[in-house]
């Protein structure tokens, strides 16, 4: 049984219990450090519960390719679209979408993809490195995943990404045949042709339980987990107060990872950073769906199908609409239509719907750095549909900069100040 490290007199308040804060937390009491873990409703009851189980360390495009903003226009007019930004929120959203623009152009997406690449090269051995340390290799599903293409028009398009991948070494097969692709995955519809297949793709069994389970090994080595609404983070002469609704906290340093509501609290220490709200939906079907054998992706319509315990969840698509609106659960039901027809066998009753909020930067790259006014803050969010992908590998940067030591990659890309 490994020893529980004893805890040093810095005292460090992580804000936010999904899967960055949490993983963050985790990092830093492995390190011997005293840390407090913040959360207004507890361990994983955002976006890291209901997520598609995925760690996507091939997906290194941003979402800003360029020539996207052509499509804008359809966005606004297709609601139910893969991509979608609801009408009563196009003004809000405008300068969002400019710096969206921007990302798109060849120099950003380059500088992005490059950037984007290191982070999950980093990300995928730190989970390695995660895994061990808590315990939890049985928590891996490691079967692979299929992107599937209709067609040869659309798997041809999609060659200058594969080429991307193989630059950054990513080990993939790409088959052209509905033969090749039933070998691994029977059920689908003969309409994909060809596929992608990444052999060394990892899903996890279930989302909430690996955040839940870290939460818990966090605890067992001495960390303490308090339920509480931050409403202000400040600089004091002690230390760094944070406020929440019931009490004043002092702390030495604070780490700020509480996904889409990070900005609010950025803002008040004087970072206006530009991050929205990516609400992403899905239908967790139960035991017996469909016989799936690797994780699904269906690209170009915007979702994908995992598995998930011994059940099926089909989810994906991004509707840029902010914390406020009513969520739109005729999105769910959409993907859940379009994958009946593209798994003929799958069986839709029974469906458990959710949404959840995933925090998005133009550029789909997250912040990881100090604020601007202070260095006992720290910022880590902003990760999109990335945040289970790049935990562990956030973890270790932002222990490094609390530490004080030479981060493992170089973080410009990743700066607060960027924007």
């Amino acid at each position: 049984m490994s020893k529980v490290p004893s805890p040093q007199s810095s005292r460090i308040f992580v804000i936010g219990a999904g899967i960055i804060g949490v993983s963050i937390a985790f990092e830093l009491r492995r390190q011997g450090l005293a840390v407090t873990l913040l959360d207004k409703k507890g361990i994983a009851k955002e976006a890291s519960k209901g997520n598609a189980g995925a760690f996507a360390f091939t997906d290194i495009t941003p979402l800003a390719t360029p020539g996207i903003m052509k499509k804008a226009p359809k966005w606004l007019l297709d609601p139910l679209g893969p991509l979608s930004i609801p009408p009563s929120y196009a003004l809000e959203i405008a300068p969002w979408m400019l710096r969206f623009w921007r990302a798109s152009w060849k120099d950003r997406f380059e500088a992005a993809i490059t950037a984007q690449a290191q982070l999950m090269e980093l990300s995928r051995s730190a989970l390695e490195r995660q895994v061990i340390a808590a315990k939890s290799q049985k928590m891996l599903q490691r079967e692979g995943q299929l992107q599937l293409y209709e067609g040869e028009r659309e798997f041809k398009a999609s060659l200058p990404d594969w080429q991307r991948r193989k630059d950054h070494k990513t080990t993939f097969k790409l088959l052209e045949s509905r033969e090749a692709i039933a070998e691994i995955q029977p059920g689908l519809s003969p309409r994909f042709t060809h596929a992608g297949f990444t052999p060394d793709w990892i899903n996890i069994c279930d989302p909430q339980a690996w955040c839940e389970h870290l939460a818990a090994e966090f605890c067992k080595a001495g960390g303490i987990i308090k339920r509480g609404s931050v409403r202000t983070v400040q600089q004091s002469q002690d230390g760094m107060e944070v406020i929440t609704k019931g009490e004043s906290l002092m702390a030495d340093q604070v780490i700020i990872a509480c996904g889409a509501w990070s900005h609010h609290l950025a803002k008040q220490l004087g970072d206006n950073i530009p991050l929205e709200t990516e609400r992403g939906y899905n239908t967790t079907l139960p035991k017996g769906a469909f016989d799936l054998r690797t994780h699904l992706s269906f690209s170009n319509h915007g979702f994908v199908v995992s598995r998930i315990k011994e059940g099926v969840r089909v989810g994906g698509a991004a509707e840029l609409g902010g914390l406020d609106l009513p969520p739109n659960y005729r999105r769910a039901q959409i993907l859940l239509e379009k994958a009946k027809t593209f798994l003929p066998d799958l069986n839709t009753q029974n469906g458990e719907q959710w949404m959840g909020f995933r925090p998005s930067l133009p550029d789909s790259l997250p912040v990881i750095g100090h604020a601007s006014r202070t260095n006992k803050v720290i910022y880590a969010f902003g990760h999109g549909h990335l945040g289970l992908t790049q935990s562990a590998g956030t973890a270790e940067l932002v222990a490094s900069l609390v530490s004080g030591a030479e981060p493992p990659l170089c973080l410009d890309a990743y700066s607060p100040q960027r924007f």
